[in-house]
């Protein structure tokens, strides 16, 4: 403040709470205190209040402070409020409230409310008349996404509105995409969002359902299974052998597709097909039929190869055992054989 004994402190408020006004003396000489609006209408004069706003309430008054509270405060309640001393020379010191105020609405907007994948959307939020302006921040799920924010201020207050241009893939189907404002009069961070709704092609995967051990000999079956997933889902899926006609004993029904008595004319590729409204994919799978014997030999040669290895592993076991014998017994007779070797003197 301006005075030497006299002070006061600033005073920061959201709109419709309370503000505490106080002027404090230092060395007290039992001089008059008195507090005014911005308008300098005299607000309390010790502790009688001329003034008829009954939103001011006296909450403490002595020779050394005078502390006042005005209740549902609003916008227009913002300014400078004076405490002055009656000393000689007579002292003022000034306090100034600020009212903040939250946004009155928050609202989210997106341009499509079903987007197709690949394609690039625009979405925006919208913070209106607050005080100060409003900061927004946008997240994908968990990630957070970089807007472009434009404010607008009217009346000493603020709307800002941000924009995000987002570009859609399948995986951000049901994911929600949230604007997020941070304001020094919310506590913690207020938030809306909207859910995306993606349409993407069909996915394609081809399924062996039988023969189980994956190997197609002549004679066997064969059983596959189309599955197809998209957004909207295909309504149904269709079998072609590529380069060739089905075969006469093929049997389609619906993604499902069945060989029976299978043989080497019918070797080739089977591809499954979807669509829906967004575009079509394919999968494919490649058909070589082997001979009936072709698992038996494998595991005739397998076997073969099993018994051989056994027959080597004991040979190489026994020879080893024998080398350890002659060993330990030529060790023995060592000194023998020198005996008998040397010739005698005579």
């Amino acid at each position: 403040g301006d005075g030497q004994n006299l002070f006061t402190k600033d005073v920061t408020v959201i709109e419709g709470e309370v503000a505490t006004i106080s002027c404090q003396v230092n060395k007290s000489d039992d001089s008059v205190i008195q507090l005014l609006n911005p308008n300098r209408q005299t607000i309390y004069f010790r502790d009688f209040r001329p003034l008829k706003d009954s939103r001011f309430q006296l909450l403490n008054f002595s020779s050394s402070e005078l502390k006042v509270s005005l209740t549902n405060v609003s916008i227009s309640d913002e300014g400078r409020y004076f405490c002055q001393l009656y000393t000689d020379p007579p002292q003022e010191s000034y306090t100034t409230i600020t009212v903040l105020v939250p946004p009155r609405n928050l609202m989210i907007d997106i341009q499509k409310d079903t987007a197709v994948e690949g394609e690039e959307i625009e979405v925006n939020c919208t913070a209106m008349a607050s005080k100060p302006a409003t900061t927004i921040r946008w997240f994908k799920g968990n990630k957070e996404l970089k807007g472009k924010s434009e404010v607008e201020e009217w009346s000493d207050m603020y709307t800002v509105t941000s924009q995000l241009m987002l570009k859609v893939h399948k995986e951000d189907d049901g994911v929600p995409v949230i604007c997020q404002v941070e304001h020094p009069a919310v506590p913690g961070n207020l938030q809306t969002q909207r859910y995306l709704e993606v349409q993407y092609k069909p996915q394609v995967h081809i399924q062996m359902t039988y023969p189980l051990q994956g190997l197609t000999r002549e004679g066997d079956a064969l059983e596959l299974t189309c599955e197809a997933i998209g957004k909207p889902q295909p309504v149904m899926v269709t079998w072609v052998r590529v380069d060739d006609e089905m075969p006469q004993h093929a049997v389609l029904s619906g993604p499902n597709l069945f060989i029976n008595n299978l043989n080497k004319t019918d070797n080739g590729t089977y591809r499954c097909e979807a669509s829906n409204i967004v575009g079509k994919a394919h999968s494919d799978y490649m058909l070589y039929v082997y001979d009936s014997r072709a698992g038996e030999e494998g595991a005739i040669r397998a076997v073969d190869h099993a018994v051989i290895g056994g027959v080597v592993a004991v040979v190489v076991f026994a020879m080893l055992c024998l080398l350890i014998i002659l060993g330990r017994y030529f060790a023995r007779h060592k000194g023998l054989f020198s005996l008998t070797s040397s010739p005698r003197i005579k």
